[in-house]
């Protein structure tokens, strides 16, 4: 599929999600086996000239911490309950800072992570958004640290820490 720019998020909040994760599988759903993360920008290919482009620039950031709080479902993917991110100022600087430093590096973005688009999120489920919500709301709010900026590629598995 691609090669993806995500945030890893401090331990006690992806224990969290992996809680409500664990609810949800425990009540006969699909849900995601992979940890907890959040995807910020997503390509064909993410080549060596933007990484260290990205590198360079996540260095100079600071890295705000993650209020998710929402449960709802991202565009195109209706089959899916997602737990989204307060979107503030300080979120959308830091996703357009990572997208200015990736701009005519990388091939074929994803639509759907460029700024304007973008709802960030971590899944909880593949299947029965409806009932799934039912299942966890009111859900409380997670606040997540960020520990880490990595590239991930969804073919074969494997990733590359960028900042930690």
């Amino acid at each position: 599929m691609a090669q993806i720019v995500r945030f890893r998020l401090d331990l006690a909040a992806e224990d969290a999600v992996t809680a409500l994760r664990e609810e949800l599988r425990e009540a006969g759903m699909i849900v995601p086996s992979d940890t907890p993360t959040v995807t910020f920008a997503a390509a064909a290919i993410i080549p060596a000239a933007a990484r260290v482009s990205l590198t360079e620039e996540l260095r100079i950031l600071s890295l705000p911490s993650l209020w998710l709080a929402t449960l709802g479902s991202v565009a195109g993917h209706d089959d899916e309950l997602v737990l989204a991110a307060v979107v503030d100022t300080e979120l959308l600087a830091v996703h357009t800072a990572v997208h200015d430093a990736l701009a005519g590096r990388v091939r074929s973005p994803f639509a759907s992570y460029l700024p304007g688009a973008w709802l960030p999120h971590c899944t909880l489920a593949h299947e029965k958004p409806a009932e799934a919500f039912a299942l966890l709301h009111p859900v409380r709010p997670i606040r997540a640290a960020i520990m880490g900026v990595e590239i991930a590629d969804t073919r074969d598995g494997s990733s590359e820490p960028l900042f930690a």
